[in-house]
């Protein structure tokens, strides 16, 4: 079930409106009627575990390389970049 609700009531009836999605209704807040958000419960990201990206991702062999056009770039000795 979704209810929507102005402003005025939810900072009347914040707790009762977060009973409400913790059993599972849809609330919406509105104001001057056009809805604006939608209060949903906060989903729990679990417990982290250290490592569980290993073997995912690598790293570039010239990722600490600056190529010489982004040096040039910040020297004063190069015109600069004119639109």
């Amino acid at each position: 079930m979704t209810q929507t609700v102005n402003v005025h009531e939810v900072k009347t009836h914040l707790s009762r409106l977060l009973e409400a999605v913790e059993r599972g209704e849809d609330v919406v807040i509105a104001r001057s009627g056009k809805p604006v958000a939608r209060l949903v419960p906060a989903r729990s990201r679990g417990a982290r575990r250290p490592g569980s990206w290993k073997g995912q991702v690598a790293v570039a062999a010239d990722f600490d390389q600056i190529p010489d056009e982004l040096v040039a770039a910040f020297h004063d000795d190069v015109e600069p970049h004119v639109r």
